[in-house]
């Protein structure tokens, strides 16, 4: 069996969901060996190239190639099917039509269905009509089941162990690229991906968010780091401010007045709290820089490292128990400096930091 055989609960909610949309199967695929579709690994486990069909009222099944055949009966679908060597949708057209499957009406997720491969799907599928299912499978991933739970634990667990390990050599790294290869280093080190490509920014780099890093001597002033990795297919996100030399006093107040806003922020969610209240709140306590805070307070993390919940002015979600997300408020002065900090959120009956690496101001 595969390693969340909770997601199967998932599965009967999808089920139930192709019952409301009147669609007799969902259709999920994988064109491409060097990336994953999140919705065809999230309900089999299942990574590789292929396609996932769940029925309404059957077992759901892989149809993999050959060479995948013994990596995909891993996973939690017990039912896969080697692909004959047609084209990619003509061999998966033929299988369902070997298990009899209704094919007038089926679900697809367009956010993970390339025009092209649209264009070769119709050629098999004449008369099929799709419905787009991509916005409810993203609202069907934000509650965690307590299985990917644990996981998202240890992934956060990790990407905090690598990320303190860093700011203990930081010393002994000379340039933001050297910084950034250290942490995917560590990370691979322990068998792990990383979530996304690690962001060093040092001195006045650091007021630009998705700063790149640079082979260049790292500036003094405040260096943001952030970082995560997969673990068992599920991310971690965490952001820590560190300061190289020595910050003067207005520094360690704008760093302090950032940590304790994030610290109340976090301090003071709730179930049912409105995403864009929380962002609208953030905005106020940040005062007179406000105008340096650019982005969202936050996004869910799961199999994908931005998922539901939306921490944004215009956000519609709320905060539901069981849904993990990040807050991560900065400040970004143009050419001068930024600041970031930012936890992974795991919402119980309260809050809880699943990012554990202590954030008063360290110098360096």
């Amino acid at each position: 069996m595969g390693i969340l055989e909770t997601n199967i609960m998932k599965i009967k909610e999808i089920k139930t969901l192709l019952e409301k949309k009147k669609a007799n199967y969902a259709l999920f695929y994988n064109l491409n060996s060097l990336s994953t579709n999140p919705n065809m690994f999230y309900f089999s486990q299942y990574s590789g190239l292929g396609a996932l069909i769940i029925p309404k009222k059957q077992a759901p099944l892989l149809i993999v190639p050959e060479m995948e055949f013994q990596r995909a009966k891993k996973g939690n679908i017990k039912r896969a099917y080697s692909m004959d060597k047609k084209k990619f949708f003509e061999s998966i057209h033929n299988i369902i039509k070997k298990r009899k499957l209704n094919s007038k009406n089926i679900a697809i997720d367009n956010n993970n269905f390339t025009l092209n491969a649209h264009k070769h799907f119709k050629k098999q599928f004449k008369r099929t009509k799709t419905k787009d299912i991509s916005l409810d499978c993203l609202k069907l991933r934000q509650t965690k089941t307590q299985k990917e739970i644990q996981i998202l634990k240890k992934s956060c667990d990790y990407a905090s162990k690598i990320l303190k390990k860093t700011i203990n050599q930081f010393k002994s790294l000379k340039t933001e690229a050297e910084v950034a290869a250290f942490l995917e280093y560590e990370s691979k080190k322990l068998g792990l991906d990383i979530s996304f490509p690690p962001v060093v920014a040092s001195g006045s780099n650091a007021s630009i968010p998705h700063h790149e890093p640079a082979n260049k001597k790292l500036k003094k002033g405040f260096c943001v780091m952030d970082f995560g990795v997969k673990y068992k297919g599920y991310c971690s996100d965490i952001t820590r401010t560190i300061y190289l030399g020595k910050p003067n006093k207005k520094e360690k107040e704008i760093y302090n007045f950032l940590l304790n806003i994030q610290k109340n922020i976090i301090k003071n969610i709730k179930i049912g709290n409105e995403c864009s209240k929380i962002y609208e709140n953030c905005v106020k306590d940040l005062k007179k820089y406000s105008k340096y805070f650019t982005h969202g307070l936050g996004h869910g993390v799961g199999v994908e490292i931005h998922e539901l919940p939306n921490l944004t002015l215009n956000s519609k979600d709320k905060i539901q128990e069981n849904t993990v997300f990040t807050i991560e408020p900065g400040i970004y002065i143009p050419k001068k400096l930024g600041i970031r900090i930012e936890d992974t959120i795991l919402m119980k009956k309260r809050p809880i930091n699943l990012t554990k690496i202590p954030k008063d101001l360290l110098i360096v």
